[in-house]
């Protein structure tokens, strides 16, 4: 199995001024690019893994609530000063999501292993039981 890079924490990113934002320009078909698209593009990255702001229980991102998309997408605007379309970006997002769904699955949820086991590897930040829903 392919090993990825390990977390991406992005501290430069949370330790800017709240009122400091990382400027990202885009090319003529509307793509980021830059040094600042490298940093926009691991954001991504984090925020679709976010459980609260986009869960995974739904079956696709078109499922997914709007409500959740613009959520994503106004965190996204406080960090970055944008030139790129709305639509990219939660496009982009979506890719990100399924992507993390697509890895938790083979992870988690084929293999034939019992509840308890499956309930000990689950990650940090994220609900164990059902019990914790309610």
């Amino acid at each position: 199995m392919r090993r990825g890079q390990g977390r991406t924490l992005l501290k430069d990113l949370y330790d800017l001024n709240p009122v400091e934002s990382v400027k990202v320009s885009r090319n003529s078909h509307g793509q980021p690019i830059g040094s600042e698209a490298r940093l926009l593009v691991g954001y991504l990255g984090i925020i679709s893994q976010n459980a609260n702001m986009l869960p995974i229980n739904y079956e696709s991102w078109h499922h997914m609530p709007d409500s959740n998309k613009n959520q994503a997408l106004n965190n996204i605007k406080e960090r970055f000063a944008l030139e790129v379309s709305d639509d990219y970006i939660k496009k982009a997002l979506g890719k990100k999501w399924r992507d993390h769904k697509s890895t938790l699955k083979k992870l988690y949820f084929t293999k034939d292993i019992c509840l308890e086991e499956k309930l000990r590897n689950v990650q940090p930040g994220m609900m164990r039981t059902v019990n914790e829903l309610e």
